[in-house]
């Protein structure tokens, strides 16, 4: 009998959100696309956390040109950054429930000698995985042959490249995959569905209630990760 295998494929973004971890868990193999442009100010070299009352954003300063993909994208020469980011995280979390247990692995992830935002935010996602015990096969788009520049064809290709059968798109891929060529294509095409839970915050202030779609450090900080705990979220 055929076993079906299910892909899922995204830029790797630093510290992610929950609904990046629930995209990950959902499918059987998930794939780095670390060869594509590289966006400034969008989820690859920043993400926010809680501060109190409201979002706060958290950046990797990055040096880069025009056209430059994200695996060429190199941290700036900023001796501070990793300190200041540190110190922020404390700032925030330092007495939610579970900080004490993941902040000083996190801290020290952060605090290595990074050249490579790629290989920063792939190490980000690898470890908030262990947190929240993901076990997808992980595969790195830059270490496979070159594919098609177009969006869709080139999903297409990797899906077929390392035989799967499925490819799991983000619920906004239905406004610009081209859902025929992967019919076209035989492969199926299923869109995540992911309702992000409301849980436990370490400022529930009434008059401000949930901060939501932030990093999934948030839910680790303040809930743990893993299946342990009445309180752990469920991906």
């Amino acid at each position: 009998m055929k076993q079906n295998m299910k892909c899922a494929i995204h830029q790797p973004q630093f510290l992610p959100w929950l609904g990046y971890l629930h995209k990950i868990n959902s499918a059987d193999v998930f794939v780095f696309l670390d060869n594509v442009q590289f966006k400034k100010n969008e989820f690859q070299n920043r993400n926010k956390i809680r501060l109190q009352d409201s979002a706060h954003w958290i950046t990797v300063p990055v040096s880069f040109k025009f056209g430059d993909t994200l695996r060429d994208a190199q941290i700036a020469a900023d001796p501070h950054w990793q300190r200041k980011m540190s110190t922020t995280l404390q700032h925030g979390y330092g007495k939610s429930p579970h900080y004490g247990r993941y902040a000083s692995e996190l801290v020290e992830l952060i605090s290595r000698k990074w050249d490579n935002l790629a290989d920063l935010n792939i190490a980000t996602v690898e470890w908030l995985m262990k947190c929240f015990k993901i076990r997808a096969k992980i595969l790195v788009a830059s270490t496979m042959p070159e594919f098609s520049s177009e969006p869709t064809q080139r999903l297409i290709e990797i899906c077929r490249h390392i035989h799967a059968d499925t490819y799991l798109s983000g619920a906004g891929g239905r406004e610009y995959l081209d859902v025929s060529a992967f019919e076209k294509a035989g492969i199926q095409l299923e869109f995540q569905d992911f309702l992000h839970p409301v849980y436990p915050q370490c400022y529930d202030d009434p008059n401000v209630g949930f901060v939501s779609h932030l990093s999934a450090v948030d839910a680790l900080f303040n809930c743990g990760g893993g299946p342990a705990g009445k309180k752990a979220i469920t991906l």
